[in-house]
């Protein structure tokens, strides 16, 4: 049993889907994310924002949580901007989800939204559009390739840039971004406009947000260092009495 791979939870989307003719309610996930956790060592199973309870957690050695929908900005207590798209129940489900896994000390990787949920949870806040705040549409074109593109300095010394060195070029599609990280350490900007693209909690063995996607390049450093900090839970979840 040692050598099994770590069991990675990944949060899903659940939207309406197609399949043939029919239209149905699904949980959905892209597979960029499943390949990018199997291509690292670990073995992924999807987790659903419907009847939410920690249970879930026993059987995970690390949790992921993933892009999709705006985390809901009642949730830290401001109206919605026009703009704004949330749904709530998978807001509320993974926050459930994300409190319970940090004080399990369970590896935990939030991206995009992931990332976004991670400092509200830590008690921060959001800016709802970033064009307004920024003055440009650089974090998600609105014409040409899906991606923008940018670098992101880290800062020397913290666990992101053990990972990826002093900077890194990364893709981007988002278009809310992180205005307040709470009580979690920003370790990464976007150095065009001082954006927060990754934060980290050092009073965890690995909790970590990234802006982008890097499910969807071929630089999966971060995730196989999730994952060798997920196998290291499973040792010691081994090890205990």
């Amino acid at each position: 049993m040692g050598m099994s791979r770590p069991v990675i939870g990944l949060t899903t989307y659940a939207e309406e889907t197609r399949f043939g003719l029919n239209d149905t309610f699904s949980a959905v996930l892209p597979l960029s994310y499943v390949h990018a956790v199997h291509s690292s060592g670990g073995r992924a199973v999807l987790v659903t924002p419907d009847d939410p309870d920690i249970d879930v957690l026993d059987g995970l050695d690390g949790i992921m949580f993933t892009g999709g929908s705006d985390v809901n900005p009642d949730l830290y207590g401001e109206p919605p901007h026009a703009t704004t798209k949330v749904k709530p129940e998978r807001d509320t489900a993974e926050l459930l989800l994300m409190r319970a896994a940090l004080a399990l000390d369970l590896p935990l990787l939030g991206i995009c939204r992931g990332m976004q949920l991670m400092c509200v949870a830590y008690g921060g806040r959001l800016h709802q559009h970033l064009p307004d705040v920024l003055g440009h549409n650089d974090h998600r074109p609105v014409s040409g390739p899906k991606f923008g593109e940018h670098p992101v300095v880290l800062t020397g010394g913290t666990l992101a840039a053990k990972i990826l060195g002093d900077s890194v070029m990364v893709n981007s599609f988002h278009h809310q971004g992180c205005a307040d990280p709470g009580t979690l350490t920003p370790t990464g900007w976007c150095p065009d406009d001082n954006l927060i693209e990754v934060v980290e909690d050092p009073s965890k063995p690995f909790a970590v947000g990234v802006q982008w996607h890097p499910e969807d390049t071929t630089d999966f450093r971060v995730f196989a260092a999730f994952i060798e900090a997920a196998r290291a839970y499973r040792a010691s979840a081994y090890a205990r009495p």
